[in-house]
């Protein structure tokens, strides 16, 4: 794909989502498909005076290789990892996807000692290290939003550009309501589901880590999660799409999981303790993503959305859970998807996916757009 906006996107990503300066040296990830725009990182970074680095990934390759994968053999990958991320200021990971079930006949266990491997050096960076993370215009991608490639790209590269400075100061309220906020309720159909997130930060997601991007979080009190909530899109993990998602706690621990495939999705809650307690909950605001593709990046932002995160938490918000796994489920609430609530602290402050509070109106999709 050729296309003037990828030299925006790529002033976009340097610039503003991990600020790169002189000398600098930053480390560019992606698939072998998304050339395009890795070109312009490189071009870009070298015009800023910094530093670019490339990793080359490949889902096929990769999939041979997790079929065999050992834990002494991972432990040497991840060891050169992490001193990759240690030697850079940086770091640029462009997914090209082109087929979401590549990996979805690699055993579980296989996924699971990967996960186990790679999460010290995935975290490094995530909590050391600038970082941002995109999706690259690809047919995979562009099928699962039902478009075709030409009119995907189109949506994304005008996603992803989007006005951050101004969706980041609009998100100040809530941020500042969240963190005088102690008791959470949501409310939908099959979904009554109340915590606390009393004393956890509020984190602005304004093209600092995603692109798109759009999203305010914090995390629940880890025991403090009780009732029921069921997912009404796609929930893709580890190469599997699941749906009609339902998940109960009690005292903060997930104690009953449904699914289209209920076997399967208790196997990944099973990884460890902590896939078992929620590590994040977010509100999604940005006004150009509404119907969900089965993409997290994507779908986590939907305007009128809210996603609730079975395992880690992030060390900005954190609620002291720790696992090998990160999911991002997604419950949208605007009417069209049967609507639903939010309050905090007994105070209605969303319904049906738009805010009602005049503090809030700035984050309304017409707002923003």
């Amino acid at each position: 794909m050729r296309d003037a906006r990828l030299k925006r996107l790529a002033k976009l990503l340097l610039n503003h989502s991990v600020k790169l300066q002189e000398k600098e040296r930053v480390l560019i990830r992606g698939h072998v498909n998304t050339k395009p725009l890795l070109k312009e990182l490189i071009d870009e970074a070298y015009a800023m005076g910094a530093y670019p680095y490339i990793d080359l990934m490949d889902d096929e390759i990769n999939r041979h290789l997790a079929i065999g994968y050992e834990k002494d053999q991972l432990k040497t990958y991840a060891d050169w990892m992490m001193k990759k991320y240690e030697d850079t200021d940086a770091v640029i990971v462009v997914y090209g996807e082109e087929n979401d079930a590549e990996l979805a006949d690699v055993p579980a266990e296989k996924h699971r000692i990967r996960g186990e491997a790679m999460k010290p050096s995935t975290f490094f960076y995530v909590n050391n290290r600038r970082w941002v993370l995109l999706n690259y215009p690809t047919q995979g991608l562009a099928q699962k939003a039902g478009m075709s490639l030409s009119r995907f790209e189109d949506y994304l590269l005008n996603v992803c550009t989007v006005d951050y400075e101004k969706m980041g100061k609009s998100m100040q309220p809530l941020k500042k309501l969240m963190e005088r906020t102690d008791r959470v309720r949501l409310i939908s159909p099959g979904t009554d589901l109340s915590f606390s997130i009393k004393g956890i930060p509020a984190v602005i997601c304004s093209g600092k880590r995603n692109i798109p991007d759009g999203e305010v979080f914090t995390a629940p009190v880890k025991d403090s999660v009780n009732g029921t909530i069921s997912f009404n899109t796609p929930c893709p993990y580890q190469g599997t799409t699941f749906r009609d998602v339902s998940l109960t706690f009690k005292n903060g621990k997930l104690v009953d999981a449904k699914a289209d495939q209920t076997e399967k999705i208790n196997h990944i809650f099973d990884t460890d303790e902590g896939a078992r307690y929620i590590g994040e909950f977010a509100i999604g605001v940005n006004p150009m993503i509404k119907e969900p593709m089965g993409d997290i990046l994507f779908d986590e932002k939907i305007c009128g959305s809210i996603h609730f995160t079975p395992g880690e938490a992030y060390e900005e918000a954190d609620n002291g859970n720790r696992s090998s796994i990160h999911w991002d489920m997604v419950l949208i609430q605007r009417p069209e998807y049967d609507g639903g609530e939010i309050y905090f602290d007994d105070v209605l402050i969303m319904k049906d996916g738009l805010f009602v509070l005049p503090e809030l109106d700035g984050l309304n999709p017409e707002q923003l757009k």
